[in-house]
């Protein structure tokens, strides 16, 4: 080879590790402005009422004669009802869940004498789609307890209502394009802080539905409430653009 032929194989070799250099500094700034994104989140929140609410009356009786309890266990349901349809709560929305004896005797874990032999339990549940009047109800719940109704729960205070809210379908198409928008406008605002322009959503997650109560205290719970919080909260990733 001579000394000609040398140099242009130099000329030709300098000239590719340029066009290398150029062309992967090119793509390293290409792949660094695609990963350049902002995350957000847009919040909805609306305010709704139950449409149903449910009343659990579980009561009991005790006596030594299975037929006492019985009759006793009845007097108690008979004034249930009465109580119930003086409030304007109608037969019809009130149904049976359970009734059921227990002979403490043939319990084989006993231990000390029983001071009742049999135990009868009854459980009513109302059913009503007008919330505002079982709660006014429950409110005069003392006044089966002086009338001689022992009322029992297995969950919580005995005689709470739980207030239910079933329309959130309703409100989910409003208020997924609430919390995009205000996404959007976060994105937006973020982009314009910082010299660059909002490009198209990278990926995008609406969130959870959820029901909070609305008057949010310690301890409380949004079914012991008519009033409700629908919340939603929408995380977005915007590509930003120079």
């Amino acid at each position: 080879m001579n000394a000609k032929s040398a140099n242009l194989g130099l000329v030709a070799l300098a000239v590719g590790l340029v066009l290398g250099c150029w062309l992967l500094g090119s793509s390293l700034v290409t792949s660094r402005t695609a990963d350049r994104f902002v995350t957000v989140k847009g919040l909805a929140e609306r305010e709704v009422s139950a449409d149903t609410a449910l009343w659990p009356l579980q009561f009991v009786s005790t006596n030594d004669d299975l037929d006492v309890a019985l009759k006793d266990s009845e007097q108690n349901r008979e004034a249930i009802m009465a109580f119930l349809a003086k409030r304007g709560i109608g037969i019809g929305q009130v149904e049976i869940q359970s009734l059921e004896v227990t002979d403490v005797l043939a319990n084989p874990y006993r231990s000390g004498p029983a001071t009742s032999r049999f135990i009868i339990r009854q459980s009513l549940l109302v059913r009503s789609d007008d919330p505002a009047l079982i709660k006014a109800a429950s409110q005069d719940v003392g006044d089966l307890v002086s009338a001689g109704v022992v009322l029992t729960s297995d969950r919580g205070p005995a005689g709470t209502p739980t207030y239910l809210f079933s329309r959130l379908n309703e409100f989910k198409p409003d208020m997924i394009a609430e919390a995009t928008a205000h996404a959007r406008q976060s994105a937006q605002q973020f982009a314009q802080d910082s010299g660059s322009r909002l490009g198209r959503i990278r990926r995008a997650n609406q969130g959870v539905f959820v029901i909070l109560p609305g008057d949010p205290a310690p301890g409380m719970t949004q079914a012991s409430q008519i009033n409700k919080t629908v919340r939603v909260v929408a995380t977005i990733e915007y590509n930003l653009n120079d």
